[in-house]
């Protein structure tokens, strides 16, 4: 990847991709990269889930430590992902475009259930430790729309490294927000926190990113 270069007829950062195997080149911006992977993150969703309950139940410090299992969780599963699907993807690009309509129609039974339910369900405090919430990143469709939408497509694991660096750093944050979160709600100040137009508003940010992937995947396919 090759130093992040300003574009001052979009008036927006462009980073630039270096060719892989089966790319021709091409700019991916990284501030809807970012913006893009960041609502997602922050999506109520099952490992936010465990998050926010870890941090409710034991505080945030100790449940710092589960961040690492998220990140293990996402980065394999991307991997997994590109390497053993995208050859696939690669002879036939059909499929690129379903699994993104896909992910689209995922995204949007989130939004439909965050908008309908709100928290969503209960998870015991119990239940939250290294291992569930590695295991439960691992099987998150989340990953699915980080592998085949939102990095860059077609490169190799190499050129990839730096955008999973900042897939890394926005992990953490996103995570970090979801324990602190769970903490303030062990404290008492939950009350403070409108909960509701919190998951409302995430469900409207889901929509819309369902609805760009949506477009991408029809002028792709």
């Amino acid at each position: 990847m090759k130093r992040p270069a300003a574009n001052t007829s979009r008036g927006l950062i462009q980073i630039k991709v270096a060719p892989g195997p089966l790319r021709d080149g091409a700019d991916m911006e990284a501030a809807p990269f970012a913006l893009a992977s960041l609502t997602l993150l922050a999506t109520p969703g099952p490992t936010n889930t465990l998050l926010a309950t870890s941090g409710a139940a034991v505080g945030a410090r100790r449940s710092l430590m589960l961040l690492l299992a998220e990140l293990s969780g996402y980065v394999l599963a991307i991997m997994a992902l590109r390497v053993v699907i995208g050859p696939v993807i690669a002879a036939a690009p059909i499929f690129g475009s379903v699994l993104r309509l896909l992910a689209a129609g995922y995204l949007l039974t989130v939004a439909a259930r965050l908008w309908r339910t709100g928290l969503g369900s209960h998870v015991s405090s119990s239940a939250v430790t290294f291992g569930r919430v590695f295991a439960t990143t691992l099987l998150n469709p989340k990953a699915i729309i980080f592998a085949f939408t939102l990095l860059p497509a077609e490169i190799g694991a190499v050129a990839l490294l730096p955008w999973i660096s900042a897939l890394a750093l926005m992990i953490f944050a996103v995570g970090g927000g979801w324990i602190a979160l769970g903490a303030s709600l062990r404290k008492g100040f939950g009350d403070a926190l409108p909960l509701q137009l919190v998951f409302r508003t995430s469900a409207i940010a889901v929509a819309l990113l369902a609805v760009g992937i949506t477009v991408h995947a029809l002028q792709v396919a």
